[in-house]
């Protein structure tokens, strides 16, 4: 008996330990944030023991201009806005490079396995592959829907067989539905149209395609 009346001794002996309700998501700008109020009800949550329950909101870790560099040049590369790559790439991986949906999309920018392959990435976990591949496969989703920036994005999340399904319109799923305004709204109002030119070089016998928003020399 008197072991287990010393470990009830000690137990009434220890203070009681608060807990807390922590609720986390990514910001708009790709900041983790920590508080005690859930943002809409769809946060993760943890218990966190030693708390007093006092937890103030927290933003935790700037990776929003991690890879803004990346960004800018294939993005200026191919004639795609930055503030959309931006914006695709907070949807699709909270700026995580080492993101993997359970559908096996992957890194940044959650390059699906064929994507990448076609993309020639050798590694889809390389900011610098995975951008430059995502940025170029956004292109090309652009130039198929005449610069349809909703149309480009559903086929991003949704595949362009899903927007060719339904007359090239946004399918009517609730996640790509979602998603399309989601971007629309992190990557702002769109400029003034701007006209791309797509240019065709010969490099070492081989054709090297680059794009640009100066008109080429006749």
């Amino acid at each position: 008996m008197l072991p287990t009346l010393v470990a009830t001794v000690v137990a009434l002996a220890m203070p009681c330990v608060a807990q807390a309700q922590i609720y986390t998501w990514r910001d708009g700008g790709g900041n983790l944030v920590l508080s005690d109020h859930p943002k809409d009800g769809t946060q993760r949550t943890y218990a966190v023991v030693g708390t007093s329950g006092d937890i103030r909101t927290t933003r935790v870790g700037k990776r929003s201009t991690t890879y803004d560099s990346i960004i800018d040049e294939h993005a200026t590369q191919h004639g795609v806005r930055s503030d959309l790559v931006r914006a695709v790439i907070q949807a699709e991986s909270a700026f995580n490079p080492t993101a993997r949906s359970v559908k096996g999309a992957m890194g940044l920018m959650q390059l699906m396995p064929a994507t990448a392959v076609a993309y020639g990435v050798s590694n889809a976990y390389d900011p610098a592959e995975n951008i430059r591949a995502g940025v170029a496969y956004l292109r090309g989703l652009l130039d198929r829907y005449s610069q349809n920036e909703e149309l480009a994005l559903a086929a991003y999340n949704a595949g362009p067989t899903a927007v060719e399904k339904y007359g090239r319109t946004v399918p009517p799923y609730r996640e790509t539905k979602n998603y399309v305004a989601k971007i629309q709204k992190n990557a702002g109002s769109r400029p003034a149209p701007l006209r791309v030119y797509k240019v065709v070089e010969i490099k070492d016998g081989r054709e090297v395609v680059r794009y640009t928003n100066t008109p080429p020399e006749k």
